[in-house]
């Protein structure tokens, strides 16, 4: 992996020696261009200020860590003011994977408060501005990831998270390709909960070969977390240089007859569909009839399990402390009131609803239940097909103004692409399926279980 490492860093160090810049001065100059980055964009809540001083080393990778991942001495806040002075004190899982690697952190990247978003809106610490144009979103909750992607000038690749979709949609937002993969296929350990059962870290990079790549590198069994896989350790990618023919790609139509969903991006997604013939694959139209429950179904999961992950946030052993006064019901209001966002507020109390005794059998309970449907839907398919394609998102990155006028379950509709298989924790990629208007729209392909190759094959072959 070392001797990859390199590879990926040459291009841009033989860009720095046309600039006259010494190459054992790499880390300190992508330090210096992160920093732009920033102020023009907004990706990171914490950039590691010590690094361009203390690491001078040009053969090693720079990466950004979603701030909801832990990261020995420097700030994760998981994009909320309850955590806005947590330093942990060790590495998450794949944080350590990158490092021994060859890969060195330049900072932790902007997110919806716990991942509570679709558009990044929701970071109490601003929200990151979309590389393509600043007056849009780049899509959430891992904005801060696609946002530096998108607009670094060097190589670098993203750390990022999803639950419902996180990494599909400002994949698809800023023209980037996302890797979300089969659930447990990538330690949880030194992660910061939102929905246990649904949670997945992945990557975020300018091409199909950097997601590879840095999939490769966090991917494997950790008996830290008791959900990991017990899967070997590969080299994703090497899968890019294998052909996709007799591959069979399904076409559900609920995807594409969702309300809601941009004519365009329906048009761009299916040419790009299309086009993959010419590589010998092959695609049919097939039936997912429990997409249409997946939204509702996957809310009331996700925020039952966030309303008891974040009750730890209450002052005493984490977040924001303040003066013991009055009885601790007054106590950890007061502290929840100052450190959690509108929308966690929102999630927190919904979730606590859906679980209470008297609702929790009609609502938590069925909507397992349906999740259990969606994943026997699924199961069917790939019988038949061995990857099914639909658009990432059904609109084009809105505009800031477009979002705040949407109300919270409008923004909730927007994951109509993303729930179901996140619901049945099979891997996704986002891949750029062209523009409208300048704008990229992302062509989502699904894979069964621990089938993260197939899906690279075919973001390889839409690059093509």
């Amino acid at each position: 992996m070392v001797s990859l490492i390199q590879s990926l860093v040459k291009l841009h160090l033989e860009r720095l020696a046309a600039e006259d810049v010494k190459l054992d001065d790499f880390a300190p100059r992508v330090m210096e261009k992160a920093r732009a980055i920033q102020q023009k964009y907004s990706p990171f809540i914490t950039l590691d200020e010590n690094l361009g001083s203390t690491n001078r080393n040009a053969q090693k990778l720079p990466f950004s860590v979603k701030d909801n991942i832990c990261t020995n001495g420097l700030r994760t806040t998981a994009g909320s003011r309850i955590l806005e002075n947590y330093i942990p004190p060790f590495d998450a899982t794949c944080v350590r994977q990158v490092k021994s690697a060859g890969g060195f952190v330049i900072g932790k990247t902007a997110m919806d408060e716990f991942g509570f978003g679709t558009f990044s809106t929701n970071c109490a610490y601003g929200a990151p501005k979309n590389p393509i144009d600043i007056q849009r979103v780049c899509g959430g909750s891992s904005g801060g990831a696609a946002c530096v992607t998108a607009a670094a000038d060097f190589p670098h690749i993203a750390i990022a998270q999803s639950t419902g979709g996180s990494i599909t949609a400002p994949a698809a937002f800023t023209g980037t390709v996302g890797l979300t993969p089969t659930y447990g296929r990538v330690s949880r350990w030194g992660l910061i909960d939102y929905a246990n059962s649904m949670d997945k870290i992945g990557v975020i990079g300018r091409c199909t070969y950097d997601a590879a790549f840095g999939f490769s590198l966090i991917a494997g069994h950790d008996p830290l977390d008791a959900t990991s896989l017990n899967a070997p350790k590969l080299d994703y990618t090497k899968v890019l240089e294998k052909d996709i023919r007799h591959l069979r790609i399904g076409v559900p139509s609920e995807y594409f007859n969702a309300d809601g969903v941009d004519p365009q991006v329906k048009k761009l997604v299916w040419d790009k569909i299309t086009s993959l013939e010419r590589f010998g694959a092959t695609y049919e139209e097939i039936s997912l009839p429990s997409t249409k429950y997946a939204t509702a179904a996957y809310y009331l999961i996700a925020l039952s399990e966030a309303s008891t992950n974040l009750a730890k946030f209450c002052g005493l052993r984490y977040g924001i402390q303040g003066e013991t006064e009055g009885n601790y019901e007054n106590y950890f209001s007061s502290i929840r009131e100052r450190g959690f966002g509108e929308e966690a507020k929102r999630r927190i109390v919904l979730g606590t609803y859906a679980r209470m005794s008297g609702y929790r059998d009609a609502y938590y309970i069925k909507a397992l239940k349906v999740r259990a449907k969606i994943i026997g839907e699924f199961r069917k398919a790939f019988d038949r097909v061995g990857a099914i394609a639909t658009p990432s998102m059904p609109i084009f990155a809105p505009r800031f103004d477009e979002v705040a006028g949407l109300t919270p379950v409008q923004q909730y509709a927007m994951d109509i692409m993303t729930t179901a298989p996140n619901l049945a924790g099979l891997p996704t990629v986002s891949v750029p399926a062209g523009e409208s208007g300048g704008l990229p729209a992302g062509v989502q392909f699904i894979g069964d279980y621990e089938n993260e190759g197939t899906l690279l094959q075919l973001a390889a072959a839409c690059e093509v």
